[in-house]
């Protein structure tokens, strides 16, 4: 009865420390929490209503995933934004994504294929719409949506959890400096091509889609963040 208690007391842990993570990520990649932000663990306590041990699990969660740095075992801040690791990010994005998009074109089935459909019909629904400054939080989950759906299929759960932390820190930078910033080309259009070649099997077609896709991205960031930074 004791171990039981005791399995129970740290799955509880488990989950409080994953909620309080998932938490404090979203809010370091919308950026409600700033880039370089002192992270204050007694003001994160008396916000989150917990005690130190589940939010120090959920910090070094995160402090390994690449959203938060450690300084001198400590302090936490968020993760400075830097030109290095933006090209970092974006080059491990644009070729594990491309892994993940081959496999689940060589194993996905009518259900993922009919999955995909519907993801993109619900990104371009909400694109033809012109989403007003409170619908960006509906476009983002779509837009999120379709392109873990265009994985999902790899069978490699690893490898989707990877895609998924580093299509989060992207997305941090996205929305820093591009949310109000019009974009240079047809993306709605880049996904369609995407998603057309995915649905054809065509695999080097899509993966080469897919990584001009996100490195455009990834470009276009970098312009507005040098564009940024003091001289």
């Amino acid at each position: 009865m004791g171990e039981q208690a005791g399995d129970r007391m740290d799955t509880a842990g488990q989950t409080l420390s994953t909620s309080i993570a998932g938490r404090l990520r979203a809010q370091i990649t919308s950026g409600q929490i700033p880039p370089g932000s002192k992270l204050h663990l007694e003001e994160l306590r008396a916000t989150f209503g917990v005690s130190l041990s589940p939010l120090r699990e959920a910090l070094s969660r995160l402090t390994a995933e690449g959203f938060v740095v450690m300084e001198d075992q400590r302090g936490y801040r968020a993760m400075p934004i830097s030109e290095k690791n933006l090209r970092e990010v974006t080059k491990l994005r644009s070729e594990i994504e491309a892994l993940a998009l081959r496999e689940s074109i060589r194993l996905g089935d009518d259900q993922w294929e009919s999955e995909l459909v519907a993801s993109q019909y619900r990104l371009n629904k909400l694109e033809k719409a012109k989403p007003a400054a409170d619908g960006l939080i509906e476009w983002e989950t779509a837009h999120r949506d379709l392109h873990q759906r265009l994985l999902s299929a790899c069978g490699l759960p690893l490898l989707l959890q990877f895609c998924a932390t580093l299509h989060d820190l992207s997305d941090r930078y996205r929305r820093l400096f591009l949310e109000t910033r019009p974009l240079d080309r047809d993306v709605s259009q880049e996904h369609a091509d995407i998603v057309a070649a995915t649905l054809e099997r065509r695999e080097d077609e899509a993966c080469q889609l897919l990584r001009m896709h996100i490195e455009r991205t990834g470009n276009n960031v970098l312009v507005a963040l040098m564009q940024k930074q003091p001289d």
